[in-house]
Order: C-alpha cells, then sequence, then structure tokens
C-alpha cells in the first residue's frame, strides 16, 4: 500500500489512497477519491457546516460527550491533586526540587512507557481498556485518602501515587483521542480536539482552585475524597460508551508495532518537526507550572487558597484561547500558531517569573493559559491527521513519550530553583526554551 502525503491532498494527512475516513463510525471506505479528504481542512473550512464549530456542538454523538467527559475528570483531578500535592510536599520539605519531582512523576511514565503503552492498547477492547485506567487512578487516589485519614501521609506515598497515575494518564490520553477520532470522524477532528483540550484548560481553572479551597478547608484527605467520587463518575462514563471501537488489527506484535511508530516519525518530516517542538515545550515551559505554589508562596506571599486561585488563572486564558481557535483558527494557520504558542507561553513564563504583584503575574499566567491552549489543539489535531490511519495511537503513543521528556525539565528546573531561586531559574529555563526554538527553526519550518 502506498501513501498519499500532504503535498497531494489540502490537510495534515497521511492516508492511504483512495481511503478515506467516514465522518461518524471513523472506518475506512472507497466512497470518495483521495482529493475529498481534506474536506473541512482547506482554506474554505469556516464555509463547511460539517466542520463548523456550532454545528460539531449540536450533532455530536453521546459517546463523544462522554469521553469529553472522562478527559475533563482525569485533567481536573491531576490538577487538583498537583496543586495540593504540591502545597503539602512544600510545607513538609521546604525544597523546590522535591515539589518539582513529585510533579514530575507523573510524567516519568510517558516517557519510559508511552510508546509501549500506546501500542499495547491497541490489542484490547478501547472501552474496558480505558475503564480499567481511570478505574485503577481512582483506587490510588483512594488508598491515598485512607493514609491521610490516618493521619500517617508522608512523602514517600504521593511520589509512588504520582507515578502509578502517571501510567493511567500516558495510557489514557493517546487511547481517548484515538477513540474520540473514530466515533468523531476526519473532518470534525479538529474541532473535537479544541473541545478536548478546552475541557482539560477548564480543569485547569476548576482543578487548581478546587484543590487550594479543599487543602485550606478540609485537609489532603478530602481532596482525594472528591478525586475519587470524580474518578467513579468517568468509569461510569466509559462503560456507557456504545460505539463499537474495536482493537486494530494485528496488534499482537507489541515491540513490532512500537518500532514501526517510532520509524515512521524519523521518516517523516512534517511528524518529526512536530515531536521536536513538543520536546521542546516540555522540556522548557511545561515545567514551570511546579514553580507556580513555591513563587506563589515565597515571592507573592499567597497562601493555599491564593495559590490555587492563581494557578487557575493559566487555566482561564487556555478555555478562552481554545475556543477562539475552534471558532477562528483555519488550517492554513495550523502550523503557525502551534509554533508561534510555543514562543508566547514561553514569553509568557518569563513575565510570570518576573512579576513583582500577584495581579501581574495573573496576567502572566492568562497568556501561558492563552499560548498553551494553541499547542495543545494543534499538537493533537496535527499529530492525529498527519498519522496513518491504522498507526494513530502507536504515534500518539510516541507523543506521549516526547511528552514524557518533561522530567529533564523538572529536575533541572528544581534544581536550578533550590540553587538560585525559583524566580531566576524560571526565567532563565523560559530564555533557554526561546534559543532552543530559534536553534530548531530549520526543522520546525517544515510543519
Amino acid at each position: 500500500m502506498s501513501w498519499v502525503r500532504d503535498e497531494d491532498i489540502q490537510g495534515y494527512a497521511t492516508v492511504p489512497k483512495n481511503l478515506v475516513v467516514g465522518p461518524v463510525s471513523g472506518q475506512e471506505t472507497l466512497a470518495r477519491p483521495c482529493a475529498t479528504v481534506g474536506a473541512g481542512m482547506g482554506e474554505n473550512n469556516n464555509k463547511n457546516t460539517a466542520s463548523s464549530f456550532r454545528q460539531v456542538l449540536r450533532t455530536s454523538p453521546m459517546d463523544f460527550w462522554r469521553l469529553w467527559y472522562v478527559g475533563f475528570v482525569v485533567t481536573t483531578v491531576r490538577w487538583l491533586e498537583t496543586v495540593a500535592m504540591g502545597i503539602v510536599v512544600y510545607q513538609q520539605t521546604g525544597s523546590a526540587l522535591v515539589v518539582a519531582m513529585i510533579t514530575m512523576l507523573r510524567l516519568v511514565p510517558m516517557g519510559l512507557f508511552g510508546a509501549l503503552l500506546g501500542a499495547f492498547a491497541e490489542r484490547f477492547d478501547r472501552r474496558l481498556t480505558l475503564a480499567g485506567i481511570v478505574g485503577l487512578m481512582m483506587v490510588t487516589s483512594a488508598l491515598l485518602s485512607v493514609v491521610a485519614f490516618r493521619g500517617s501521609l508522608e512523602v514517600w506515598h504521593l511520589a509512588v501515587a504520582s507515578f502509578i497515575n502517571g501510567c493511567g494518564w500516558a495510557t489514557d490520553n493517546p487511547l481517548r483521542r484515538v477513540m474520540m477520532g473514530e466515533v468523531m470522524g476526519r473532518d470534525r477532528m479538529a474541532i473535537a480536539m479544541a473541545l478536548d483540550v478546552g475541557a482539560g484548560n477548564v480543569s485547569r481553572m476548576v482543578g487548581p482552585a478546587v484543590g487550594g479551597l479543599l487543602l485550606a478547608g478540609v485537609g489532603i484527605e478530602g481532596a482525594f475524597l472528591l478525586s475519587v467520587a470524580l474518578y467513579a463518575s468517568a468509569v461510569a462514563a466509559t462503560l456507557m460508551v456504545q460505539s463499537h471501537i474495536p482493537s486494530s488489527p494485528g496488534a499482537g506484535a507489541v515491540l513490532a508495532r512500537t518500532w514501526e511508530g517510532v520509524a515512521l516519525i524519523f521518516s517523516d518530516r512534517r511528524l518529526g518537526a512536530i515531536m521536536a517542538v513538543t520536546v521542546i515545550y516540555n522540556v522548557f515551559a511545561w515545567p514551570f507550572t511546579s514553580m507556580i505554589p513555591v513563587i506563589g508562596t515565597d515571592r507573592l506571599l499567597l497562601g493555599p487558597k491564593g495559590v490555587g486561585l492563581l494557578t487557575s488563572i493559566d487555566g482561564v486564558g487556555a478555555f478562552v484561547g481554545c475556543f477562539l481557535l475552534a471558532l477562528w483558527l483555519t488550517p492554513g494557520w495550523h502550523a503557525r500558531a502551534y509554533v508561534g504558542g510555543t514562543a508566547a507561553y514561553l514569553v509568557g513564563l518569563i513575565g510570570f517569573a518576573a512579576a513583582p504583584t500577584p495581579l501581574l503575574a495573573g496576567v502572566a499566567l492568562l497568556v501561558t493559559g492563552l499560548a498553551g491552549a494553541t499547542f495543545a489543539t494543534l499538537q493533537a489535531t496535527l499529530v492525529y491527521l498527519a498519522a496513518p490511519i491504522e498507526m494513530r495511537s502507536r504515534i500518539l503513543g510516541v507523543l506521549s513519550v516526547c511528552i514524557g521528556t518533561g522530567p529533564i525539565g523538572f529536575v533541572w528546573l528544581g534544581w536550578l530553583a533550590d540553587l538560585i531561586g525559583a524566580p531566576e531559574a524560571t526565567a532563565i529555563t523560559g530564555a533557554m526554551g526561546l534559543l532552543a526554538l530559534a536553534a530548531t527553526w530549520p526543522l520546525w519550518r517544515r510543519i
């Protein structure tokens, strides 16, 4: 089977000749010529009613919204627990490095196992696999709640739980997004991803604020109890998915399939460039979120409520940003917005590090939120559309590995923060990210 490159069709996907993905089922058909695959992806995208934002809201199947809700819950709990854990760990240890490493442990499994987990998940019924993953994270939060109620919660408990839930997150993200793409179809994938990222960004507003309020009001044990309840509702929503989303054909050879995905990244210039920008973002940009509790506490003199609310501002910007993208961004600007969002995020975090007041810090976090929404939405969209149909789960698994490079940045930033201070370390790391982005221009200009 030969593959049509992006130069042959209007769009970002690499697809088999004469094959298209149906608008709802995601099944391959021979009904239309390959030239029409990019419907909804050309310059007249905003005129395509099937791909319009309002039309998607009205016509999306319930299974999409069930999967959307699962993503919202998982991300909300992750942010809730990240803020609550960060404050507790910093109160117990006084070390920015330890705070960064606890946050980092949620990313380590993505770097170590992301590609394998993406290929492994293809072997099983995807609905049941997703329910099992969310159930595992629910059990972890339940155990933490029990330990906290007994008054014996220690930093190592949080470290182990972060790693386990990181394994769940590394599997949930590629698996659930493949399921969403198969339910929604190729035409509406970009808007579907904007809605999914929007859910994640709503959780960035809700999760930190709730985490800070719960920690101040009922303690860390109450935060974990809420996590359990939310996870339980997500498991129920997953089990209600009715669409038949089978395992990938020939998914038995996990290692071989994993290597196929990795090899494609190195041979496809667009996929390789997308992954390179992802690495830069996760090494130099995203780790700064672990410093928000530190800077908020030490420099801005905020308590748990204030830190939670400050962190949520990032989510406000991201929430607004993802819907602006869904309404106005055309495919011709996808690549430029993806790289530009990364650059703007780095500038925003430098501004946050330099902000002398909570108000200015909030403005800077609003910028990082808007930019982060641009990056996250287009990252998922570009990768999904560029990957061959039968390899999407594996390619998204490789993407998880690139996201999993974040621990490098977390360790670096935490070490430097302990050495010279969190604001200074954050600003220096952001500047390094801008330099790395400039140095890789010959690569990402190909997206």
